[in-house]
């Protein structure tokens, strides 16, 4: 059986100084690809790096994709399908908009691939594949067959990166997060010693990411995560709520087993927006205070903002940078506010009227598509745009880290190669919205 397993291409082009995509060893397509037998001939294709040869017709196409991506998912699904391949959608935005993905699939997959895949194979086989698989409970971690890594081109990846999950899900249930949608608001973890094994695996051990949405979620689980880590003497990142700062135990730990970053969401400054988006855990700590923890344990942080919020007025663009500058914030990501299908912001804003393009392109949370409320279309694009602009200058990096300790020094080299990709992708973003204005 052959089959081929693509990842669309980004609407939003990131480059590199050598003018090459920025590509990480994703774990979804090589955690699909654990699901086939093993002599399955499988073919991993990139759309962003791989050229596609619809002329090369597998037994069956898997894609996988986003919000943004879907357009191009659908493209290559339909071309695909009429020279008769078997097309199966899979991913968080097919999961939200099943109905939508069904025209361009023979089967669409909603939610997790270990829940669905076996039966999904069966009824391929036996030909008789149904619209729909959606299973009625959520996967159990213990035993996942380990990402098919081996089945992706290194040399045209991030070398110096690799990927492992520790956890799926998160408690909280913020309203314009997906992750609840998709993997239910439910917190698993896998068995610590099946992730040290399969750490110690690993190739490209230089750095490791660890991909969970809140790897300190249940603090005695991590806890013990960290102790077992702390021999394999790694460098690692990962994301965690600003609640990790009152655990000093937990902080220490994190430090010591070798975490040097964390992504962390702020989101805003602004009690009103966080209770108005129900993300009401960053309402119980002080962000000042929180920072300054984490940075005295010898961790960085990769602070995530959104504009567009509520109670967002003129003055948030420039409040927010401030307070990235003053804080130290080593890295940052900017987002507009954007009501992704299957969240309960886009119930929200879609039964108040207020979206006004539904171009599934514009949804990579750098274009307006909604109607702000206290800020025009206009001012909160150009409030977006002047943010990241402003915190990629050499003036805002050299106030991030110049007291020059290893976090800093870390960083600098990252903040460089995000200026060049935040650079691109602006522009990328400005040229098309002006041909659409041409149009």
């Amino acid at each position: 059986m052959r089959v081929h397993l693509i990842s669309p291409r980004s609407p939003v082009t990131v480059i590199t100084k050598r003018e090459k995509a920025i590509q990480f060893s994703r774990l979804s397509l090589t955690t699909v690809a654990a699901q086939f037998p093993i002599d399955t001939d499988i073919h991993i294709i990139n759309d962003s790096l791989d050229e596609i040869n619809f002329n090369d017709t597998p037994d069956m196409v898997g894609i996988t994709c986003i919000t943004s991506t879907a357009p191009r998912a659908y493209e290559i699904a339909d071309r695909y399908r009429e020279k008769g391949v078997p097309v199966i959608l899979g991913g968080i935005h097919p999961t939200a908009m099943p109905q939508e993905a069904a025209k361009h699939a023979d089967a669409v997959v909603m939610g997790e691939a270990e829940a669905t895949m076996p039966q999904l194979l069966q009824d391929f086989h036996a030909g008789k594949l149904q619209q729909f698989y959606r299973a009625t409970e959520r996967p159990n971690l213990i035993h996942l067959p380990l990402p098919r890594k081996e089945l992706l081109f290194g040399n045209r990846y991030y070398r110096e990166m690799d990927m492992v999950q520790t956890t799926r899900g998160c408690p909280f249930a913020c309203d314009f997060c997906s992750v609840s949608d998709f993997f239910g608001r439910t917190y698993r973890t896998r068995p610590i010693e099946e992730v040290v094994r399969e750490v110690k695996l690993l190739k490209n051990r230089t750095i490791l990411f660890f991909v969970d949405d809140n790897i300190a979620a249940h603090p005695t689980y991590a806890k013990q995560l960290f102790t077992a880590l702390l021999p394999l003497k790694i460098r690692w990142f990962g994301q965690a709520s600003i609640a990790i700062a009152q655990n000093k135990e937990l902080l220490k730990l994190a430090a010591k087993s070798g975490c040097k970053g964390l992504f962390i969401g702020f989101e805003t400054l602004s009690d009103f927006n966080l209770q108005q988006v129900h993300k009401k855990v960053n309402l119980a700590f002080d962000f000042q205070e929180g920072i300054k923890k984490i940075h005295d344990s010898g961790i960085g942080i990769i602070g995530a903002f959104i504009f567009g919020f509520d109670g967002d007025n003129e003055g948030v663009f420039e409040n927010t940078v401030q307070f990235i500058e003053q804080n130290r914030i080593e890295l940052a990501s900017f987002s507009i506010l954007t009501p992704l299908p299957g969240t309960r912001l886009y119930e929200q804003f879609n039964s108040q009227g207020r979206i006004f393009d539904r171009n599934w392109e514009k949804y990579t949370c750098g274009e307006v598509v909604f109607k702000p409320a206290l800020l025009t279309v206009d001012q909160l694009q150009e409030g977006y745009y002047w943010a990241r602009k402003h915190i990629s200058t050499y003036g805002s990096i050299a106030k991030r880290t110049m007291y020059l300790n290893k976090i800093a020094l870390l960083s600098i080299p990252v903040n460089l190669v995000m200026r060049k990709a935040s650079r691109a992708s602006l522009k990328n973003i400005k040229a098309r919205k002006d041909h659409e204005k041409k149009r």
